[in-house]
């Protein structure tokens, strides 16, 4: 029997609407094997979901995702994700409260947008758990909810969307900060969804591999099959890892989650088990060039 895993999925604790209990559930549902637990900015649904697994049988691997500044790229940023965290370390928690309360500031600027073009939304809606890592998919459902919009997508493409009206930027890393963060948390930093961001040109992934990162995120639900095709040959050229997951974020627009959609084999994350368990003279060699 083919072992399936989905390596990208976010809880509630960023902008998933599935507590990491009912991600568990639903894998377990699914007969996917394995999670990856990658929340923005934060990996307090990690634990959760390792208490839930554990009695359902089922791996969870602890992540995050990190947005970083990058000009060359859509909306001028990259996510980098990271694979086994340490998600107890102190200077990684450190790093990602103060990500945390910026969310919170733009979250409030986006608010403040949208009450300026006319749209009154409920505070109590957006804001009510103050240690949530807020995103703008947060302003689309509550949009979708109100009926102010039809669908997420449209929520984006009329006013969340990167140079829309009530687009604001956030806090972001340099790619460099970002991929030294997860290895100090002894982490294996990842490119996320490269064609999403248009990251797919050799020099910008040569020079991320000169950072640290140590993979690419081939398999994703809005990579093509070409998409997929070329992100593999660039991974085997240059010796990456390959991952991949649905980046689900739950149940959007009434539709059936993504969560284990791609049918991923184990052997992914049996690489990357092996890379964990062999990287450390290479983290050491890194982070010498300390930020």
């Amino acid at each position: 029997m083919n072992k399936y895993i989905d390596l990208h999925v976010h809880t509630k604790y960023s902008d998933g609407n599935f507590t990491p209990k009912e991600i568990i559930e639903y894998s377990k549902k699914i007969d996917v094997v394995a999670v990856g637990i990658t929340d923005h900015d934060t990996t307090d649904g990690v634990e959760e979901a390792v208490i839930e697994a554990e009695k359902l049988g089922i791996e969870v691997i602890a992540g995050v995702e990190i947005s970083c500044d990058f000009k060359d790229s859509v909306e001028e940023e990259i996510h980098i994700l990271g694979y086994f965290i340490d998600y107890k370390d102190e200077v990684l928690q450190q790093k990602l409260k103060i990500f945390r309360e910026a969310r919170k500031e733009r979250a409030y600027k986006i608010f403040n947008k949208l009450n300026s073009l006319g749209i009154f939304l409920n505070e109590e809606d957006i804001f009510k758990d103050s240690n949530m890592s807020i995103g703008r998919l947060h302003f689309a459902r509550v949009l979708l909810e109100k009926k102010i919009v039809n669908s997420i997508k449209e929520a984006f493409e009329l006013y969340l969307g990167y140079g829309r009206p009530a687009y604001e930027a956030k806090l972001k890393l340099s790619p460099k900060e970002a991929i030294h963060i997860i290895l100090s948390a002894k982490g294996i930093p990842i490119l996320a969804h490269p064609y999403l961001g248009i990251t797919m040109d050799i020099k910008s992934i040569k020079q991320l591999i000169n950072f640290g990162l140590k993979g690419i995120e081939v398999y994703h639900t809005k990579h093509p099959k070409n998409v997929v095709d070329e992100l593999i040959l660039i991974a085997e050229k240059y010796e990456l890892l390959i991952t991949g997951g649905s980046d689900c974020h739950g149940s959007i627009d009434a539709n059936n989650p993504l969560l284990g959609s791609l049918n991923i084999p184990y052997k992914i994350l049996e690489n990357l088990k092996e890379c964990r368990n062999s990287i450390e003279n290479f983290r050491n060699y890194i982070l010498t060039d300390r930020i």
